[in-house]
């Protein structure tokens, strides 16, 4: 059940209790992510690979002069050719991020007609028919710049766009509304900026001191050869080769900037929180809305990305 009445008539609403089109955009959102991240990590994966079997002494030579260590590497570099050129026409990363900015457009909007934000306010004016409409017109943008509107694709043009949960928090008091909103939207994306920026850190540590590990190795084994005294040229390429692919696949995840990008959004959430429990008023409660969806906006955490890189 999308809530449950009680004494208070408090009631529950999730993200179960948004549209079909929401699940849908989120589902394609994390499969196209995980297929990006995937193809990172194969190039990657393969570039140290092929660097590896190069530097082979020798290169395992065959009957014929034929060198199969070389011809491992060559076929390395090939799959990484094929990654690319497979990703380059797939454009996971680029779909990734617009049904991620097509599922949070959606969640947003639909709590924003739910507790009456802006600009679904009270005395709005057949409010369902502005949601469709305000809702349509933004995913209309984002089919301009490439997302591909999984209801032209699967024939679901008809899905419902309002749920009966939306309706029902629709028509609580503005108390209830108010509960309902800081508990299950304003505090949950607190906590889960909170959380990412602890994810972020740990990976950042554990990158950092990764890349340091493999560039020490390096550079003793490079030491080392500069006095003859040992050193293997094959353990220096692959070490090189390995902490040059852990700065690529740090940066490519953008732990550093996301850090500093979610201690500002779960900062300036803190502050709404704050307002809206002491001096927010029912007056005030639309554009109080507005602001904290603005706050929790992809676009708004990509320019606090670009801006603190």
């Amino acid at each position: 059940m999308a809530g449950y009445d009680g004494p208070l008539q408090s009631m529950v609403f999730r993200n179960a209790d948004l549209p079909a089109l929401f699940h849908r955009a989120d589902e394609l959102a994390v499969t196209r992510q995980r297929e990006a991240v995937q193809a990172t990590r194969l190039q990657l994966f393969l570039l140290v690979l092929g660097a590896l079997l190069a530097a082979v002494p020798g290169g395992l030579r065959l009957s014929g002069g034929f060198q199969l260590a070389g011809a491992l590497s060559a076929s390395a570099y090939a799959g990484v050719l094929l990654v690319t050129y497979r990703a380059a026409r797939r454009r996971p990363k680029a779909q990734w991020r617009l049904n991620r900015s097509a599922a949070e457009f959606i969640k947003s909007m639909s709590w924003r007609y739910a507790v009456h934000g802006a600009p679904f306010t009270t005395d709005a004016a057949d409010a369902d028919r502005l949601f469709v409409a305000r809702l349509e017109d933004g995913l209309a943008e984002l089919r301009k710049v490439g997302w591909q509107d999984p209801r032209e694709a699967e024939k679901s043009a008809g899905l419902e766009l309002i749920t009966p949960a939306m309706r029902m928090l629709r028509e609580k008091p503005f108390r209830v509304r108010k509960e309902t909103y800081v508990r299950d939207r304003l505090i949950e994306q607190r906590t889960w900026y909170h959380r990412r920026q602890v994810v972020s850190r740990h990976a950042t540590a554990l990158w950092s001191a990764t890349t340091a590990a493999l560039t020490l190795g390096a550079l003793l084994l490079g030491l080392l050869r500069a006095f003859s005294v040992g050193g293997s040229p094959l353990a220096a390429a692959l070490l090189t080769a390995a902490a040059a692919a852990s700065v690529a696949w740090s940066q490519s995840r953008s732990h550093q900037p996301l850090i500093a990008a979610h201690a500002l959004v779960e900062q300036d959430l803190a502050a709404l929180h704050t307002a809206m429990e002491t001096h927010v008023t029912e007056t005030d409660w639309p554009t109080a809305v507005y602001e904290t969806e603005r706050v929790v906006s992809p676009q708004h955490t990509d320019w606090l990305i670009q801006h603190r890189a």
